[in-house]
């Protein structure tokens, strides 16, 4: 029967004692981690969020009421103890903070009593995610998910006080608005007052940030929830949330330099961790040739290079037809790899044709400096020896080739490189390569909707230079964005914003919008910028993103509290559920077939 705590107040957490508490009287609270019963001494593992504690009854110290208590402890039994702390009778546990001590139990009592849970509540839970996500209250009573989530609120306390610092004004912007058709698809929510209409929860703070310069408030942050309905990956979830900030009478330096200071500050509190200012930076082009990505992991080699002059006019009808196509042929050097077993070589090939390519053509130079390829008798002796050349390849070496449309070949070069590390063990997770891309493109082609798509979003500042070719020739314009990345993943990214009337409405233009459509769409802020805008930019960065980085983790599952799974419902709460059919009479909404 559960207990109460009148008369006990917790006088410390579990994990916060040490060698210099020998001798006080403590009060401690929190779960029955694991109870061993050694006949006439009884050995506890208690836990809370700072960490485990041995305690050890014996009758005489506690008395037989206490002790036979303590003979019912159970795993997730949730207990008060009162004792003394001592010095461990045993070994020291080196696996604890507290291996050192022990409380010699005075008085317990149980607080709440629990059923058998459905898996062990142990770090580095082998069990079924699906399975603990459904009873994610008890997963997060893990050791590990708390230093996560622990180590999340002390970043955001680091972002707080350091942006707070640098002068700038914390304000909440609406989660209900209007819906734009730029970006990835909104979720939406009916409206009861107005029928047949609807809100949009925010994909970013983006338009209302904008508004804050326009308003003169100089300075803005957030820690800002958004929403997304998009299809799910390892670092993306429905909701998640951004560290947003907005700077009036500044350029793209004013806030790299604020940004990049911000990461530091939070890297070093929070773990510890130098980060070496200012952060190296490189153009969207030159990412995308050497790595072919626009979040390259500079923690290793293996840069891609092209080789399309040097196989133009070979035998190989697999490099010149993508070459006559307007495709491109370039390839990675995977050094010390030319006898990998052409199994491993297979796996690749399909790991490629996974990104759209029909698949890679590879040469192996063995160490005795012949070759293994898969079109070595299309090509000559010479032509073979050019490419290797070309590849910086030596005895040992294993050249793998893409040949598509450039945009292919940098998607699955890119991917496969990655790939490799991790096959290869090059990826030291001791290091943090923090890199700025810059220079990106302003626009995108979209093949489903034929024509130009904002690559950020239509209010980016086009670069001064490029601004003559926003009408005729739109896949020249560089944007005055920048992405800040780490160890290959987009912590969060930027731009320069357009402030002047005229400038908009070209980049509505070049969208494919039409003036009244431009104006449906964002009419409050073209109207805004009619009274007098200044010069302003901003960044976001994803909180969960860097979360993940710092915590060591690939799974943005292991960073939230209660996430979602990959079909963006919640195991726990089966969210989303059914609603009453008088709700959505409410909101003159009907179900279809």
């Amino acid at each position: 029967m559960a207990e109460s705590m009148k008369g006990l107040k917790r006088t410390n957490r579990c994990g916060e004692l040490s060698a210099a508490n020998i001798g006080e009287q403590v009060t401690v609270m929190g779960w029955v981690q694991k109870q061993r019963n050694k006949g006439g001494i009884i050995f506890v593992d208690l836990r809370d969020r700072a960490g485990i504690l041995q305690v050890i009854f014996e009758e005489a110290d506690c008395g037989a009421e206490s002790f036979a208590k303590a003979e019912k402890l159970r795993s997730e039994f949730v207990v008060a103890v009162a004792g003394r702390v001592e010095k461990r009778a045993g070994a020291v546990n080196e696996n604890l903070s507290t291996g050192e001590i022990e409380v010699r139990a005075k008085e317990v009592r149980i607080l709440s009593e629990a059923e058998t849970p459905p898996f062990p509540i142990e770090e580095n839970s082998r069990t079924k995610e699906e399975l603990r996500l459904k009873y994610r209250y008890l997963d997060l009573r893990r050791p590990d998910l708390q230093r996560n989530l622990i180590l999340r609120s002390n970043m955001t306390a680091a972002v707080h006080a350091f942006l707070k610092e640098e002068g700038f004004l914390e304000v909440e912007t609406p989660i209900l608005n209007k819906s734009t058709p730029e970006g990835a698809r909104d979720y939406l929510v009916p409206s009861r007052i107005h029928k047949g209409c609807f809100y949009a929860l925010p994909q970013s703070p983006q338009i209302f940030k904008q508004l804050l310069m326009c308003s003169g408030y100089d300075r803005y942050f957030q820690i800002a929830r958004c929403f997304r309905d998009e299809d799910l990956r390892a670092d993306r979830q429905p909701e998640f949330t951004q560290i947003d900030l907005e700077m009036s009478f500044v350029d793209q330096e004013d806030v790299m330099d604020v940004t990049e200071r911000m990461v530091a500050r939070v890297c070093k509190e929070a773990v510890g961790l130098e980060v070496a200012l200012p952060i190296k930076r490189m153009t969207w082009d030159e990412a995308m040739n050497r790595f072919g990505s626009d979040k390259p992991d500079t923690r290793f080699g293996m840069e891609l290079k092209d080789v399309s002059e040097t196989v133009a006019g070979c035998g190989f009808g697999v490099f010149t037809s993508a070459l006559e196509a307007g495709g491109s042929v370039r390839g990675i050097n995977v050094k010390g790899q030319a006898e990998m077993p052409r199994k491993k070589i297979d796996a690749l090939v399909e790991f490629a044709k996974g990104y759209g390519v029909k698949g890679l053509a590879y040469l192996a130079v063995l160490p005795d400096g012949s070759f293994k390829s898969s079109f070595a008798k299309f090509m000559t002796e010479e032509e073979l020896k050019k490419l290797v050349k070309a590849m910086a390849g030596e005895p040992g070496d294993l050249l793998l080739f893409a040949a598509d449309k450039l945009k292919l070949v940098w998607s699955v070069l890119g991917a496969l490189r990655v790939e490799l590390a991790k096959q290869l063990g090059l990826l030291d997770g001791n290091q943090y390569n923090f890199l700025w891309v810059t220079e990106f493109p302003q626009f995108e082609w979209s093949d489903e909707e034929e024509r130009y798509v904002a690559m950020h979003h239509p209010f980016t500042m086009p670069m001064e230079e490029d601004l003559e070719f926003l009408q005729s020739d739109p896949g020249r314009v560089r944007a005055k964005a920048y992405d800040i990345v780490v160890n290959g993943m987009e912590l969060g990214g930027g731009s320069v914003r357009i402030f002047q009337s005229d400038v908009q409405e070209r980049m509505f233009e070049a969208l494919g919008f039409t003036k009244e459509k431009a104006h449906d769409q964002f009419g409050f802020l073209m109207d805004a910028f009619t009274y007098g805008v200044p010069p302003h930019a901003g960044l976001a960065i994803g909180l969960e993103r860097f979360v993940m980085q710092l915590a060591k983790t690939d799974n943005i599952r292991d960073v939230i509290a209660f996430p979602k799974v990959k079909d963006a419902s919640c195991l726990m709460s089966e969210a989303p559920g059914t609603v009453d059919p008088k709700q959505l009479e409410e909101l003159c909404l009907g179900i279809t077939e």
